[in-house]
């Protein structure tokens, strides 16, 4: 090979090398950052589109969910609200035989405008099974509460008359639509 047309070639062959480093080094990383990018995206778009198809299997289910939700929650009304709690503690208190001695409620607006609660602190003293009766019929009434605490107390030195306060928070939903 005459030496010009190595010195060709050898320049070439540089050029093609420097050219190559320079594409490893400049074009191929933005180039994988995009590809990766683009598949972490199109893997959250699959889990998207199966979270979808799971919530279209579920949409019944969620709805009547939600209606039942929206039936047992508390009137925006707040005096009629107040009403359907006591209520609900009458026929407890009817159920169980166990002796109110306390009954204050608060109300708490949440920080999202869509619901707020009822809460009440409810003071009352029975024997054990009274007060078990009592706490079954709160929890299995379909008004929508919430038991934040319990405490039970001994009233008397045989432990017969056990005191039981209990912080319950009630769901009243602000929205117009709610089904009653």
């Amino acid at each position: 090979m005459p030496i010009k047309n190595r010195q060709q070639f050898l320049t070439i062959l540089t050029l093609t090398a420097v050219g190559l480093l320079a594409m490893d080094r400049i074009v191929r990383p933005p180039l994988a950052k995009l590809w990766n990018d683009r598949s972490a995206r199109i893997a959250k778009l699959q889990r998207q589109v199966k979270d979808g198809k799971m919530l279209q299997q579920r949409k019944n289910w969620l709805r009547g969910h939600w209606d039942d939700i929206q039936k047992s929650s508390l009137t925006n009304d707040t005096t009629a609200a107040e009403g359907q709690l006591f209520s609900g503690l009458n026929d407890w208190v009817q159920y169980s035989g166990v002796t109110l001695q306390n009954v204050a409620p608060t109300w708490k607006q949440a920080n999202d405008p869509t619901y707020k609660t009822l809460d009440c602190r409810v003071d009352a003293s029975g024997s054990l099974d009274r007060l078990s009766q009592f706490l079954y019929a709160m929890e299995t009434d379909k008004m929508a509460l919430r038991v934040q605490s319990i405490e039970l107390t001994s009233k008397d030195a045989t432990g017969s008359n056990i005191g039981l306060g209990i912080q319950v928070s009630a769901l009243v939903l602000v929205s117009a639509d709610v089904k009653k």
